[in-house]
């Protein structure tokens, strides 16, 4: 038995109900604030199982993934000292607060894409940006860019290869979920060793 057939066949059961599209729109509001579970886990089986429309699929990703961000960027503006550190602290990047600072200071909007690209935590970017009042016009655009891309690039190889990518997925998910947790950890330990 392959080590995630458990999670893979969670997935895909969870990509079948009829509320499906409900809880990817819910999953990327809330990973965007606090949640861990990035919301391309439940948008890949969903737009194998519905192809024509995954890009309809990663903009309701997207969308739902900006007002998170904007959700987060709100309390870390308004309540980072009572709300946002309790997450900061669940996450235990405390010590890393004034390195966000760094990174905001040094590359503005960068600092935003490449938490929205990456397995940098998006959470953490968002907090961060409205604590340290980075320019909510930019936090938009670089969120808007970056996360763009990342879920409109998976819907754009589901709706080119289909079949194969779900192929690819059953054959080969151990491999493909060990290095997306090795990414996570090392977007973690970035965070923390820097």
């Amino acid at each position: 038995m392959k080590l995630f057939d458990p999670l893979m066949a969670w997935v895909w059961r969870v990509s079948a109900k009829e509320g499906a599209v409900k809880a990817l729109a819910i999953l990327s509001f809330l990973e965007s604030i606090f949640f861990p579970i990035p919301p391309d886990l439940l948008l890949i089986p969903l737009a194998l199982s519905q192809r024509e429309k995954a890009f309809k699929l990663a903009f309701i990703t997207l969308i739902s993934s900006l007002f998170g961000g904007i959700f987060g960027y709100f309390i870390g503006y308004f309540f980072m000292d009572t709300i946002g550190i309790k997450i900061m602290n669940f996450y235990n990047f405390e010590a890393q607060y004034l390195t966000i600072q760094e990174w905001y200071t040094k590359y503005d909007a960068w600092a935003v894409a490449i938490a929205g690209l990456t397995p940098v935590p998006y959470k953490l970017c968002t907090l961060t940006a409205g604590a340290f009042k980075i320019n909510f016009f930019v936090f938009i655009v670089a969120s808007t860019l970056s996360r763009g891309l990342r879920f409109f690039a998976i819907a754009g190889l589901i709706y080119v290869f289909g079949e194969k990518v779900r192929f690819f997925l059953e054959k080969r998910l151990d491999l493909v979920m060990i290095i997306l947790l090795i990414l996570g950890v090392l977007g973690f330990v970035a965070l923390k060793f820097t």
